[in-house]
């Protein structure tokens, strides 16, 4: 898959992360958990801030690389974990395209798997999401943005 299938961008801050997986946290208030499993990268802010809102103290994560910046190519699993999930929750910030899901799925069969974002080809793989998301935009996430100046607008036109 190549980045040029992705015809629109939704920006997510760091407030509106933490604002949505509060969010998603409402949701899951009534649950007990043994712990989180995050997929890793990133799963890893989200699990944190899932594990301080439900005061969750067990965090393990699963490897997984599929993408190279907006190219999404093989599955290179460099870590799993020693159970079935049972009484766990998975949490992911993404479901695209379900090649990453499907995989942590048969890893991780009786784990609650939650992301904060879900594209159509991915959400029927997780139990829980917060937010759907057209398939071709490209959420650029806060952890992959940095501040930059930017020149006032009446010097950008009079250039």
């Amino acid at each position: 898959m190549s980045s040029d299938r992705y015809h629109q961008h939704f920006t997510v801050s760091w407030d509106q992360l933490h604002r949505d997986v509060r969010t998603l946290c409402h949701q899951m208030i009534e649950r007990d958990f043994k712990g989180i499993v995050a997929i890793t990268r990133g799963g890893l802010i989200p699990a944190a801030l899932i594990a301080r809102e439900l005061n969750i103290r067990l965090i393990d994560t699963v490897c997984i690389k599929s993408y190279d910046h907006m190219d999404q190519g093989g599955l290179d699993i460099m870590k799993g974990v020693d159970h079935d999930g049972d009484g766990w929750l998975l949490v992911d910030d993404l479901v695209d395209t379900g090649k990453t899901a499907r995989a942590v799925r048969k890893m991780l069969p009786k784990a609650h798997f939650v992301a904060i974002y879900a594209k159509p080809d991915g959400r029927p793989l997780v139990d829980q999401y917060l937010t759907e998301v057209a398939q071709q935009c490209w959420i650029q996430f806060p952890w992959d943005m940095g501040v930059a100046y930017v020149e006032p607008l009446v010097d950008q036109i009079k250039r």
